[in-house]
């Protein structure tokens, strides 16, 4: 059993609450040492109570692992899989200690998050790291490389926007905002995040036939205004768009690989609401998901982490990702003191 060295695989996600009860602690989880006080985290609760406090997020991983589970059938592997969250329940330290009691020695892990930065990326190595550092003789964890120039992440991408712009009748020219979620700029500077973006953006938009604009956008930015944060924001966009006379756009979520809350109040609530009042006809593609061709892509890279493949395929300017960040890559960032 297993897949070369691999005897489990582990999928390691963010995390979001199951319900009204769980909103506040698992804000406070993910702001754990920024000095957020609670009465800026109400302000974000409210966002979940608008969909019952549920955030969709783990949902949408018990299908995603159920489609690699699959996936690994179909090719013959025979592995056990587990999954485990940065913030919320499933814990990864919660999983790593069942990996360890249950025999396993070897994880593969799968993150669900495609571009580099410290909050997608390092902390996701940090997080890993201590949770095996607080169990005796934890698993060996091997993460595989970051996926976001992968030719199958960004062409079921383009397959995707390629698909809901022609299902909504609008025309090759129109122009796509590609969004992704904001980072204070002393973060976006330390990181390859905006260059991956901007040559991603790119090359989807030419996968998917566009021949209009393309740009890179940013939303969900939180903290003090003091803070400067990457830009421009969408909503601000789509409002200069419509003054500039653009009556018809798509909005494609390409920082993100699930509809989570993110995408469902960001882009599905507040930049709608934005385009509506502009007089924009917003028209929002999905993320990957269980795109097909986004789950093969993921198993061929665990195959690839295995030792069973080398092809190594990529379509970036630089070429594919070590499988070993080196120790500068997206360095935490410095908080200011209190």
């Amino acid at each position: 059993m297993g897949v070369g060295r691999f005897d489990s695989l582990l999928l390691l996600s963010f995390g979001g609450p199951e319900s009204s009860d769980d909103v506040m602690p698992f804000l406070r989880n993910v702001t754990a040492g920024r000095g957020v006080p609670d009465e800026r985290l109400t302000v974000v609760a409210e966002q979940y109570e608008l969909f019952g406090g549920k955030s969709p997020i783990n949902d949408l991983n018990q299908e995603l692992l159920h489609a690699l589970n699959e996936e690994l059938a179909s090719r013959g592997h025979e592995i056990a899989t587990f999954w485990g969250n940065r913030n919320w329940n499933p814990f990864v330290a919660d999983t790593i200690a069942n990996l360890k009691s249950l025999g396993h020695k070897s994880a593969v892990c799968l993150v669900t998050s495609a571009f580099s930065s410290y909050s997608g990326c390092r902390q996701y190595h940090e997080d890993l790291e201590r949770a095996c550092g607080d169990v005796p003789d934890a698993p060996d964890i091997h993460r595989v490389r970051v996926y976001w120039d992968h030719p199958d992440f960004l062409g079921a991408a383009a397959e995707l926007l390629a698909e809901r712009r022609d299902a909504a009748g609008l025309s090759p020219e129109t122009p796509v905002l590609h969004s992704a979620h904001s980072l204070p700029l002393s973060m976006a500077a330390t990181c390859d995040y905006q260059q991956q973006l901007n040559e991603a953006a790119s090359i989807v938009n030419d996968l998917a036939g566009m021949s209009g604009p393309c740009e890179v956008v940013f939303q969900s930015r939180s903290g003090p205004p003091s803070v400067p944060w990457l830009t421009p924001d969408i909503d601000q966009r789509i409002h200069e768009l419509a003054e500039q006379g653009q009556r018809e756009l798509l909005v494609h979520p390409l920082g993100f690989v699930a509809d989570h809350m993110e995408v469902l109040f960001d882009l599905d609530t507040q930049s709608a609401a934005a385009a509506n009042e502009a007089g924009i006809k917003m028209v929002r593609t999905p993320t990957v998901g269980t795109h097909p061709r986004f789950v093969s892509m993921l198993i061929d890279l665990v195959e690839e982490a295995a030792g069973l493949r080398s092809d190594r395929p990529s379509l970036s300017k630089s070429g594919p990702q070590p499988d070993k960040c080196n120790s500068q890559c997206c360095p935490s960032p410095t908080r200011p003191s209190s």
